[in-house]
């Protein structure tokens, strides 16, 4: 994840996204620096642009959000329209269907 995070500090200072830089972004913070992981990062990130990326994830997040709303505020009025039984009638209940069992 350090990668990623160092690929982002880079991009976010308008810096070239290479392996030589992300090592020393790496090394900076006090991690030994992996040559492979910082290749296979810049191979990954080839031809991305990030800003759109996350420009892209900004927009696609806030939206799931809201429509997660309603479905709760149903659920939540739901509850309250049913009507609460007395706990008389729910013996009443239990005990004809015990005297059905036993006929």
């Amino acid at each position: 994840m350090e990668y990623v995070y160092a690929a982002l500090l880079l991009d976010a200072a308008g810096k070239e996204i290479n392996e030589k830089d992300i090592e020393n972004v790496v090394k900076a913070a006090g991690i030994t620096p992996d040559a492979a992981q910082a290749k296979a990062i810049v191979a990954s990130l080839k031809g991305v642009n990030i800003k759109d990326v996350i420009k892209n994830a900004h927009v696609a997040a806030p939206a799931a959000a809201p429509a997660a709303a309603p479905a709760a505020a149903g659920a939540q009025g739901k509850k309250k329209e049913e009507p609460k039984e007395d706990s008389a009638h729910k013996e009443e209940e239990a005990a004809g269907g015990l005297a059905g069992l036993f006929g």
